[in-house]
């Protein structure tokens, strides 16, 4: 073990179990079987290693959602709201999401509202260029501002759902295709 990816596996680990607002580097460190300054070398710190496991969840669920998009059928609202569909279907089966969710004392939650700007940002961007794909005359500073929007409102949705994930992407596909009009 000591690879980047089995170091934030283990911190990956240790937050599920709900145990990341007490936990050191050592602990990290052990669980991924490796020396606490490798840990160092690696991260810096534990909020170091705390914005990498989160930049590693994000860049996941950009993958899923941009995947999503693209298969999408439909005009570009469509493929937005398959990308937040998949985003916030997958939310809600993530154990890591779960535990942040379910206990805001972990010290992640941050990573999704008042720190989210390292998460959102990307997802944005990549749904902005999905977005110009199916609507090339759209011009690129509108389809930022449109994809902005609409993740915000999906993490929204994550942290307060008061609607069922159905219902929310009817509403954002609603939303953006009202915008983008």
């Amino acid at each position: 073990m000591g690879s980047r990816s089995d170091l934030l596996d283990a911190a990956r680990d240790i937050a599920v179990a709900g145990d990341w607002a007490r936990v050191r580097m050592t602990d990290v460190a052990a669980a991924a079987g490796v020396s606490r300054q490798t840990l160092y070398n690696e991260f810096g710190s534990r909020d170091g290693l705390a914005a990498a496991l989160a930049a590693r969840e994000g860049a996941r669920f950009l993958d899923g959602a941009v995947a999503a998009a693209e298969a999408a059928r439909g005009d570009a609202a469509d493929a937005v709201g398959a990308a937040v569909g998949w985003a916030l279907r997958a939310a809600g089966d993530d154990p890591l999401v779960k535990a942040v969710l379910a206990d805001d004392s972990t010290g992640l939650l941050p990573y999704l509202t008042t720190r989210s700007q390292p998460l959102l940002l990307p997802i944005a961007s990549a749904l902005g260029q999905v977005l110009r794909g199916r609507h090339p005359d759209l011009d690129p500073d509108v389809a930022d501002w449109v994809c902005r929007c609409v993740v915000r409102l999906a993490i929204s949705h994550l942290l307060v759902p008061t609607e069922a994930v159905d219902v929310t992407v009817a509403d954002l596909t609603r939303l953006t295709r009202s915008l983008l009009t």
